[in-house]
């Protein structure tokens, strides 16, 4: 058990009353989206700036603090251009049918014990279920747009979501498995032991997935600009341009939150508050993303269905497995024990598993 651990609940009316809660907790987060992606943003340009020997923005604000502010005034100040040909409705809605459901994500992410906007006992479900509506946003920029660079960006979104969204699932159920509950907030209190030692395995599958779903690099085919210029929103400039950029680290930000949720305790720890708590966690995730960006090349589309497909969907169904095997051994608690021993298997199989499976070589004609 992690000490000076604070378990006390937070009221599922507070601040006071039914209404109130939802208030307060629709404004808290909206702001603390808006307020972690300006974050995510400066994180990310100065990191890489670090990581690649340059500076990254340093001249507006402190440290560049208020880059992320600079870029948005801009953006807001770009005139909005709409192609002729396009489909004038799809064109202006697909921004913001893309970047509602990232927020409605949030809803059942708790930021402390029972401090969250709605305590669904299928949290997990709900969130899988609502994270996919925001590819249609997507297919509807490339479709409305009348461009066939951005239609190709588009169903390479989706063809990547129907793909990846398998193994992530999977990865998932396993943490259902161990925690015995769909709600986000009892996933959070059943770990005594984070399930990033418990389920090693199915953490990096969900990662893996988790960036390849969000068009993070190195599965940013759907924005490959050295064929397809910028993908789905090549058409796209001003507010709505805006709106998907805000809606790239969102969904970032989503992920990063749903990790720390399934695999690093959620807000548990001791010392700090945890909100706080959750909060470092999120950007410790974030962080890696960034990290991979930077490190890792961009793979080709045939190579990013085969990763998919070959790879994790098998590992995926193997670590469901094994944690079956394990919840029906022990269905009270797994113990500290299986730390050593999953990590070994997730070692194991990695490695054997790469044996068999090839990306593909040669040149690939499309």
């Amino acid at each position: 058990m992690m000490p000076n651990l604070p378990m006390q609940a937070v009221p599922p009316d507070w601040p006071g009353g039914y209404w109130w809660h939802w208030l307060f907790f629709s404004i808290l987060l909206i702001a603390f989206v808006v307020i972690m992606v300006m974050g995510a943003i400066w994180i990310e340009r100065r990191g890489m700036g670090r990581m690649q020997s340059r500076l990254g923005p340093n001249r507006t604000g402190p440290f560049g603090l208020l880059q992320p502010v600079a870029d948005a005034i801009k953006v807001l100040l770009k005139e909005n251009i709409v192609p002729d040909s396009a489909d004038k409705l799809v064109h202006w809605l697909a921004p913001v049918i893309a970047f509602a459901p990232v927020m409605m994500i949030f809803a059942v992410v708790p930021f402390q014990n029972g401090a969250l906007l709605a305590d669904l006992n299928i949290g997990i479900l709900y969130v899988v279920a609502v994270s996919s509506v925001a590819t249609l946003g997507v297919f509807m920029a490339g479709w409305g747009s009348s461009n066939k660079y951005s239609l190709l960006g588009a169903m390479r979104n989706v063809a990547a979501v129907v793909s990846y969204e398998m193994p992530l699932v999977l990865a998932i159920v396993g943490v259902v498995l161990v925690a015995g509950s769909l709600s986000m907030n009892d996933i959070v209190l059943a770990q005594d032991i984070p399930f990033i030692l418990l389920q090693p395995l199915g953490f990096l599958l969900f990662f893996t997935a988790g960036c390849a779903e969000i068009n993070r690099s190195p599965f940013d085919l759907m924005e490959a600009d050295s064929e397809l210029v910028a993908g789905f929103h090549t058409e796209y400039s001003g507010m709505k341009f805006a709106m998907f950029y805000l809606v790239e680290y969102a969904e970032a930000i989503a992920i990063s939150a749903i990790i720390t949720t399934l695999f690093l305790g959620g807000w548990r720890g001791p010392v700090l508050p945890p909100w706080l708590w959750f909060i470092v966690k999120i950007f410790i995730v974030f962080f890696f993303m960034v990290w991979t960006r930077t490190t890792l090349p961009r793979v080709r589309i045939d190579q990013l269905m085969a990763l998919a497909w070959k790879f994790l969907f098998p590992l995926a169904l193997i670590n469901l497995f094994i944690t079956a095997i394990q919840v029906l051994v022990w269905p009270d608690a797994l113990p500290w024990g299986l730390i050593i021993v999953n990590i070994a298997i997730m070692v194991i199989l990695v490695v054997v598993w790469s044996k068999f499976f090839k990306l593909g070589w040669g040149r690939l004609e499309v």
